[in-house]
Formats: C-alpha cells, structure tokens, sequence
C-alpha cells in the first residue's frame, strides 16, 4: 500500500490503548504482506504469477475479498476493476512516475483488463485467469479493507472513540472523540494553480463512518499541453478525465476506498448511480469545465466559493 497510516484514540486506560492501536497497525501490515502488488511472497503476487497457468490457492480472506471486488465491479459497470494492473503498466505508473504509451500498447493492456478474466473457484477458494498477461492490483481496495480490518480490532478490544486514517484519503471514524459533536474532515478544493493557497471545500461529520478521498493528481506526466493522472479508466484504457476529485462516505472503508476510484472515472453523471448502490452514501464530484470548477454532491454540503 505505501502509505503512512495513523491513529487517534480516546480513552481512559492509555496501556490499553496503545495495545489496541499497535495490534491495529500490526495488522494492517500483515494484510499489505497478503495483498501487495510489488512484495513476491504477498498472495496477491503468487497468484500474478500462476494463475494463468493453474488455478491458485488463496486465504478465505482473501478469497472473500476478490468475490467482494468482483461485486463491485458488476455494480459499477466495470468503473472499479482489480484487473486494472495492465493499463497502469502500461501508462508507466507501475512504480514510475507515467509516460504516453503508443495506442497499440494501450489496446494490448486492454485486452488482459476485465473481470470477465477472472474465475474464482468457491468451493476450492483458487484463483484463474482466462488468458496470460492477466494482473491483479488491489490498490484501490486494499486501503481501505486494511482500515477497516484495523477498526474492527480496535472495536473488539474495547475502543469506542477513535479516528484511523491511510495516507489522509481513506479515514475511519469510532464514535465520536470526548464531547457532543462527530469527528469532521476536511477535504479540500482542488487547486487550479500551483501558487493558490488551498481552500476548504467540504467539513464531513463521520460518526462510526469511513471516507474516501480519490484525485487525479497524486501521480502525473504533461504530455504536450495535457497532464495524465494515474487513475486508469478500465472502461476506456485512458487516465481518468470525467472529474477531478470524489469523495464517497459509508460506514465499510472496503466499499468507499473502491466506490470513490469508480466516481472518479464516471464523473458527476455516475453520482445517482454510486450514492443509489448503498442506503447510507453520500457522495461529492468535482469536475472542471471550461477552466471552471463545479461541485455535485449528495449528502455532502460544499463550500461555492
């Protein structure tokens, strides 16, 4: 996963706290060690390695976790796809920092991108792929199962008001901390120009909640006058355009790390359809359109300034 993850706990018994959090941290270790793209001993590696060949073995929980992803995606219309890792490759942000590859490369990948590719074996809890080339990558994913594993430790062990964040953009909330009003977070409005101070666009209350933050700027090339994010669309092959930043809150950081990835490449056309998959989302889209920035929201109050 490659992020720094922190804690926030509130409670009377400091010892015990920090027990809760650091087996928290623990297993968040231990499920990047499962899930990781890029460690060879990870599961997610084995199965990179071999599935085209023979079906692999995988954890339960693992196993629940591709049939989880694999729900989303149908739910999505294949915005959000495990099988994105091709495409990523391809536009040299596996591990690099992008390029613009030739269009041959681009419908190359796409052809070992889809869900479609995937068998998974119930009953033997094994893995297949249809064709060689097929990759699994759980990045958009992984975080936020990671978290929400990490809350229910917490949760076992007693805690019940705490804040846990991945990399600021996925964050779990326990309860409230000590008072009367919910944990808030802040997300901020996309900057336009490198010099603009940044500028609060939204102040989310999460009560026993989880938000995720995707964007299209955390990684990115300039390729002539146009700049590519590392956010693939799977649908198109291409970085995502439709929006620039989503936000989508639901009280499983699983759903909200992979259903803000999905918003991001839909755009505001795909908000109603994101916020109606679950009973309790609520969902926020930028976009620019004509060097201006709109916001669309559901459940989320924006600033308009």
């Amino acid at each position: 996963m490659a992020t720094r993850f922190e804690i926030v706990l509130h409670g009377g018994n400091a010892v015990a706290l920090r027990a809760a959090g650091e087996e928290a941290l623990d297993e968040i270790d231990r499920i990047e060690a499962q899930l990781s793209l890029y460690k060879p001993t990870s599961e997610i590696a084995h199965v990179n390695a071999r599935a085209a060949r023979e079906p692999v073995r995988v954890s339960p929980p693992v196993f629940r976790l591709l049939e989880h992803a694999q729900c989303l995606s149908a739910e999505t219309e294949g915005a959000f796809d495990i099988t994105i890792a091709p495409l990523v490759r391809c536009w040299g942000f596996m591990g690099g920092t992008g390029r613009m590859p030739a269009l041959l490369e681009v419908e190359e990948s796409r052809s070992k991108v889809g869900m479609n590719l995937i068998h998974l074996d119930g009953r033997e809890f094994t893995v297949s792929f249809a064709r060689d080339g097929v990759m699994l990558d759980l990045g958009a994913i992984g975080k936020g199962y990671a978290l929400e594993r990490a809350v229910e430790l917490l949760q076992d062990a007693g805690v019940t008001s705490a804040m846990i964040h991945g990399g600021t953009s996925t964050v779990h909330a326990i309860g409230r901390p000590p008072g009367d009003e919910p944990w808030k977070i802040a997300i901020e409005r996309p900057q336009q120009g490198a010099a603009q101070p940044a500028e609060l666009l939204a102040l989310v209350p999460l009560e026993n909640e989880a938000m995720s933050v995707s964007a299209i700027w955390g990684r990115s090339f300039r390729s002539g006058e146009k700049s590519y994010g590392h956010v693939i669309d799977p649908r198109t092959g291409q970085p995502a355009e439709a929006a620039l930043l989503s936000a989508v809150v639901l009280p499983s950081a699983t759903e909200t790390d992979a259903l803000s990835t999905a918003l991001l490449t839909m755009g505001s056309a795909g908000l109603r359809r994101v916020a109606g998959l679950r009973e309790r989302a609520r969902c926020l889209v930028v976009e620019r359109r004509a060097d201006q920035l709109f916001t669309d929201s559901i459940g989320i109050p924006h600033s308009t300034h």
